[in-house]
């Protein structure tokens, strides 16, 4: 099984290293293929986001890098693109006209019900206030909305995996502990999983969460109904230091295993190809 990664910051957004260091770093560790996927621009003020006027030298560092190491790692670059609505999402002509090698479709922001946009990806002691101040308390229409506007994004396309697809999970547990093992929440979940594969969607299994919280995105729980599915699954890390960029891999592929997973999806000289257990 070869080692890869495909989500991961730089400082061109929340990254704490540099692009280069995380090279290096997935190097010495075996890797064969890694990519640098960037929070992208977005319309609103975000610190977590790059700014538009990086962008070019982001693809520019890429390049250098890819130059650099050609004959150690394949190297790609990516962004993880932020879902808002119909009018900024992958398919828009500024995402479409970047040279990137691919791109993660992802929402972290929702709209409340004036239609206010919020980040609900900060941990959960910021979540659950923003859910008290901003959303009314109303915890349903938060996950309700999160799961419409996932849906939204996957029906648009334009991207070649989907980022954490289920991580509203864990901020809606922290807010109201046992919601997932509600019947309304499940089947809000399995109805999307449904559609992701009538879709013939890819979805990132993101292992960020496995070591402090023992969350995987997608939830452990659901990984035997993404098999029956036949859903295919990209390994990443969703690293924001190069020490965490295989956090939690070897339990996501025990996990898989015991799901019924025999291989992976990875990227080989430009190409999503399967990559064997």
């Amino acid at each position: 099984m070869n080692l890869t990664n495909y989500h991961s910051h730089s400082p061109y957004c929340d990254g704490r290293c540099n692009i280069e260091e995380f090279i290096v770093t997935a190097i010495f560790w075996g890797f064969t293929s890694y990519g640098v996927s960037p929070h992208s621009p977005i319309p609103y003020t975000s610190s977590c986001n790059m700014l538009h006027e990086r962008v070019e030298e982001y693809i520019s560092e890429m390049n250098l890098l890819k130059q650099k190491y050609e004959g150690k790692i394949e190297l790609y670059t990516g962004m993880e693109i932020d879902f808002f609505d119909e009018e900024w999402n992958t398919t828009i002509e500024y995402f479409r006209n970047m040279p990137l090698d691919y791109r993660i479709a992802s929402v972290h922001f929702i709209p409340n019900q004036q239609g206010e946009y919020f980040d609900i990806d900060g941990n959960s002691q910021k979540f659950i206030k923003l859910v008290d101040t901003h959303f009314g308390g109303d915890i349903r229409y938060v996950v309700e909305t999160y799961f419409e506007n996932m849906i939204k994004m996957i029906e648009i396309g334009g991207y070649d995996f989907i980022g954490h697809p289920d991580k509203i999970s864990m901020n809606a547990s922290a807010y109201s502990p046992h919601i997932t093992d509600s019947s309304w929440y499940k089947d809000i979940v399995h109805d999307y999983f449904k559609f992701i594969a009538n879709k013939g969607v890819m979805l990132e299994v993101n292992t960020k969460a496995y070591t402090p919280h023992s969350y995987l995105f997608p939830n452990v729980q659901h990984l035997k109904y993404l098999k029956k599915l036949n859903i295919p699954l990209v390994v990443n890390s969703d690293a924001h230091i190069p020490s965490l960029m295989k956090s939690g891999y070897k339990e996501a592929y025990t996990l898989l295993k015991e799901a019924g997973y025999k291989n992976t999806m990875q990227l080989s000289s430009g190409k999503w190809v399967e990559n064997p257990f």
